[in-house]
């Protein structure tokens, strides 16, 4: 996006986890002021790698909070994984920024806390393709008329399958996404759904609707992103080829639209598009983060770690694929409901819930 509107955009500060060969890369294409590795081995090899060049280096967790808040900056893509992309969203509100949000951890494990950041000022943009979409859907649409959001869901790579048959999956079956690429964890997470449950509670703080009144449906071409039904019976939908490169496009240039579109759609060489339920007997991650969000407070924060917990010992042999469902669902049992009052608190109970989720690997292992 940015290569593709250099008189429009600079990139001041980038940041990764460990990737030092990537973001080498994209250091000497658009040599930002900042550049920032969470892996401090990795940090101390890119500024081998980049002696010479004025450019800051730094490593560590704190490294994207400095991105977040850097001087130089008016927009902050938050793509990071997990939980770990919370303090940064916070960080980049606080500064006054626009936070162009990829990160839908932030809102799960800590929506409360954002909204609170963005009273005070700043901006929030979602990237997320679903939410990106209901963002569209409702621009200049008064909040009142709104019925209900629906997100459609791709079904993953297991769409149409019986809980049957999910049983015995195996780790390459479930990464074997049929539309989109994405990064392992979250690819698992949309095999079990609960990629789609935490969307939910992410739509709920963004939009302000109850969860009673958001619906999941699934749409395997990924072509209708979400809907918004107003109280009239008429919908609005977002639809666009499959391309991450719209939203963040969107986020960027709001309010206004950047061309030329990436992929054009045509809609007759579709043919048709589909639409069916969820069925939410054979992917319970949907339900359980149903649960969590009515149940409000920290729960978000606790079903949000205990995934992450149950997703890596599946990725590891550790556990069946049925097994996630079940790490996450003992864990939420367990929960003793707390109120959502800080960022301390939410870091005290991702702790509690991972350390509970690591005691239940053993009883679902």
């Amino acid at each position: 996006v940015v290569s593709l509107h250099p008189e429009r955009l600079q990139v001041v500060a980038l940041t990764a986890n460990r990737n030092v060969d990537l973001l080498e890369e994209q250091v000497r294409k658009y040599r930002p002021q900042f550049v920032g590795l969470v892996s401090v081995e990795a940090a101390a090899e890119m500024k081998r790698r980049l002696a010479g060049l004025d450019i800051q280096v730094a490593e560590g967790p704190d490294c994207m909070l400095e991105a977040a808040v850097h001087p130089s900056s008016q927009i902050v893509l938050n793509a990071v994984v997990g939980s770990a992309g919370l303090p940064p969203s916070l960080a980049a509100l606080g500064a006054g920024k626009r936070l162009a949000l990829a990160n839908k951890e932030s809102m799960v494990a800590g929506g409360e806390l954002v909204l609170k950041a963005l009273e005070q000022g700043g901006e929030l943009i979602p990237v997320d393709s679903e939410h990106g979409a209901i963002f569209h859907c409702l621009r200049g649409e008064e909040a009142g008329e709104v019925e209900k959001i629906i997100l459609t869901a791709s079904g993953g790579p297991f769409y149409g399958k019986s809980r049957k048959e999910l049983s015995g999956v195996t780790v390459e079956q479930a990464l074997a996404h049929p539309t989109w690429s994405m990064g392992r964890k979250i690819t698992i997470d949309s095999a079990t759904l609960m990629n789609k449950g935490l969307e939910v509670i992410e739509a709920h703080y963004l939009f302000g609707v109850a969860y009673e009144r958001i619906e999941v449906v699934a749409h395997p071409q990924s072509v209708v992103h979400s809907l918004v039904e107003f109280k009239d019976g008429s919908m609005s939908a977002q639809l666009s080829l499959p391309d991450m490169r719209l939203p963040i496009a969107l986020a960027l240039s709001y309010p206004e639209r950047w061309g030329p579109p990436f992929k054009k759609t045509d809609l007759a060489s579709l043919g048709s598009l589909d639409f069916d339920e969820v069925d939410p007997d054979t992917f319970r991650c949907l339900e359980l983060a149903y649960r969590a969000g009515k149940e409000g407070g920290l729960a978000t924060a606790v079903l949000n770690a205990a995934n992450e917990v149950a997703v890596a010992a599946f990725l590891e042999g550790s556990i069946d694929f049925l097994g996630i469902e079940r790490v996450v669902e003992i864990t939420l049992d367990r929960y003793e409901p707390q109120t959502m009052d800080s960022l301390q608190a939410v870091m005290r109970a991702e702790e509690w819930a991972r350390s509970t989720a690591e005691d239940s690997l053993r009883k679902v292992g």
